[in-house]
């Protein structure tokens, strides 16, 4: 195992509970209000997409190393392409996005290339539970060749993945530079799980999953 490797698996540790969570059944809940349909659904993963190219081309614009902003360019490009066959399959070209998740809002407000990095990987693997979840919808829904869309995108954020697991090795030159991306990729996880547990306790649910 690699120090990248170990990097990830040691953030997945850190954060099981909340990235558990994440992956369970409520998560479509807490981002639809509560109101689990195909419009619904979609609405919030456009959201999701729209809010996650803006963030990758906000960093940029602002990123100084090169290696990171190549990165950068091909996740913004995946993302927007993520968003157009989303709002494609809703089908609605007057629906415009109007939600920022506290996830993005987090991503947005780290500066450095060290941080941005950690982040982004806490942002993929919790992005990776809720995908998860919008995929078992479909199936659910009996509807395989969206489900197939979706498993997609999943397979985008492993390519992601790999690309920011290359560039941690790149950009961190000392352990207290890992421990900044740590610290970054922990605090996405955060922000994730904090907007979950918000959205299920304003609804009155319970954020912990019943076994």
């Amino acid at each position: 195992m690699n120090d990248s490797e170990a990097f990830v698996e040691t953030v997945r540790e850190d954060n099981q509970t909340a990235l558990s969570r994440l992956g369970s059944s409520k998560s479509l809940y807490a981002d639809t209000g509560g109101d689990i349909d195909t419009e619904p659904v979609l609405e919030a993963t456009v959201d999701a997409e729209h809010a996650a190219w803006q963030t990758f081309r906000e960093w940029i614009e602002s990123e100084t190393h090169d290696e990171a902003r190549e990165a950068f360019e091909t996740t913004a490009a995946e993302e927007e392409s993520h968003y157009e066959i989303t709002l494609d399959h809703l089908g609605n070209e007057e629906y415009e996005p109007d939600r920022v998740p506290k996830l993005h809002d987090y991503l947005r407000d780290r500066e450095s290339t060290v941080e941005r990095v950690g982040a982004l990987i806490g942002r993929i693997l919790a992005s990776k539970r809720s995908k998860e979840q919008v995929v078992g919808y479909f199936v659910g829904d009996a509807d395989p060749q969206t489900a197939g869309v979706f498993r997609e995108f999943g397979e985008d954020l492993d390519d992601q993945l790999e690309r920011a697991q290359a560039l941690l090795e790149a950009v961190c030159e000392s352990d207290d530079d890992l421990e900044r991306a740590r610290e970054a990729a922990d605090g996405a996880i955060q922000a994730a799980y904090d907007e979950y547990v918000e959205n299920l306790e304003a609804m009155g649910a319970n954020p912990k999953p019943v076994c």
